[in-house]
């Protein structure tokens, strides 16, 4: 779609900003035009626009006429270097680059097929006189485009799904960072190692209860621990972290397109976690009242009538306190594990330091104790003294 300063766009019979009265005083009669002949393009351009979105604007001409009635779209998150995504026998009728994207218009026998790309990624779209012709095209454009990087031994792929604007429900994959948990046990206080210990070393015969819920201060792990536990999972369980969990409990759509699950090609009937960070308002005690159906819809992936048949966990972090927590969500048999990541004790975090300058007599959270090492602290303002002339202020 261009996007233009102009007054209309690619349009079917006129212009966006005809007037609405103007629109009512076309005749009434029933229209018996065939729909392709009522669409015509128009197309007006400024110099907004770029040859990128003048190819994006040719592409819909014939899908828009209904010469070519059918579409197929597949987004590739990393293509194989070398890969044009032109089937065989395509002619380039147009292409344009810019700084960070290139667009390529090509044409075959009955279809047209639209490339853009940008860095790493492509979205490739087919239109086609058939919809078995645009199937064809389009799985011959990707097939065996996807390139996955070479894994690290410190590194696992996680996916991670979010609502596009312009594909609805979507999923990508990306290589985290997630030490050994060897590594990364020395960060958590004595009972909270121990827990972890137990649920690090969890298979799949051993589940019982679908929702894995941390909880506690900010700061003190609980992000670091789930990475941890997606490399001690990954070969069997595919780890996927939900960007706007705010919006999957109130569109059911997207629900249902998570909790179908996309697999990431590594092998059939793995398990899946779904992480939710940051979810106080979802699970505290007055969720029923404050987030509507949202409480309710969790508790049924977990194990309701949703989540029957699929091999699905929850893993959900909260800053809350466990007894601000939904009885629902707590309950005995829920969750496979609920563990309060705290501080590290003060004998700990001296330990973990190797000193004691800096260390409160409560002990320190791990984000503390981080810091400390790089002698770095929080930003702060000066105190203001009473009676000073302190001006305005934010």
């Amino acid at each position: 779609m261009v996007r233009t300063g102009g007054p209309c766009r690619i349009m079917g019979g006129m212009c966006a900003d005809r007037p609405a009265a103007r629109r009512q005083a076309l005749p009434a009669e029933p229209d018996t035009t065939p729909t392709e002949k009522s669409l015509p393009i128009r197309l007006n351009v400024d110099d907004s626009d770029s040859p990128s979105d003048v190819i994006d604007a040719l592409f819909l001409g014939r899908f828009a006429t209904g010469e070519q009635p059918y579409a197929h779209s597949h987004s590739v998150d990393r293509v194989k270097t070398g890969v044009t995504l032109l089937p065989p026998s395509a002619r380039v009728v147009r292409a344009a680059r810019d700084d960070d994207r290139s667009a390529t218009l090509a044409e075959g026998d009955g279809w047209t097929l639209l490339i853009s790309r940008w860095s790493r990624g492509a979205d490739v779209s087919v239109t086609a006189a058939t919809d078995e012709l645009a199937k064809k095209v389009l799985d011959q454009a990707v097939s065996g485009a996807e390139d996955e990087p070479e894994p690290q031994p410190e590194h696992v792929t996680m996916g991670f799904w979010y609502v596009s604007p312009r594909r609805g429900p979507h999923r990508t994959t990306r290589q985290i960072s997630a030490g050994t948990w060897e590594e990364v046990r020395p960060n958590y206080t004595a009972p909270v190692a121990d827990a972890m210990d137990r649920l690090m070393k969890i298979t799949p015969d051993d589940i019982a209860g679908r929702l894995l819920l941390l909880h506690g201060p900010p700061g003190t792990g609980k992000t670091s621990a789930l990475r941890t536990l997606a490399r001690s999972w990954r070969d069997w369980c595919q780890v996927d972290c939900v960007l706007d969990p705010e919006r999957l409990f109130n569109d059911v759509g997207y629900l249902m397109d998570i909790a179908i699950g996309e697999d990431d090609g590594t092998a059939k009937g793995r398990w899946r976690l779904l992480l939710l960070e940051d979810c106080d308002e979802l699970i505290r005690g007055e969720a029923k009242h404050t987030a509507g159906q949202a409480l309710s819809r969790l508790l049924n992936l977990t194990d309701g009538l949703l989540g029957q048949g699929r091999n699905v966990l929850v893993g959900v972090t909260t800053n809350e306190d466990l007894e601000r927590l939904h009885p629902a969500v707590v309950r005995p048999g829920r969750c496979l594990a609920r563990i309060e990541v705290g501080s590290l004790t003060r004998p700990e975090a001296v330990n973990w330091l190797g000193r004691e300058e800096g260390v409160g007599r409560e002990g320190a959270t791990l984000a503390e104790l981080f810091a400390l090492r790089r002698g770095s602290g929080p930003a702060s303002v000066p105190a203001q003294h009473d009676g000073a002339d302190s001006g305005l202020y934010l």
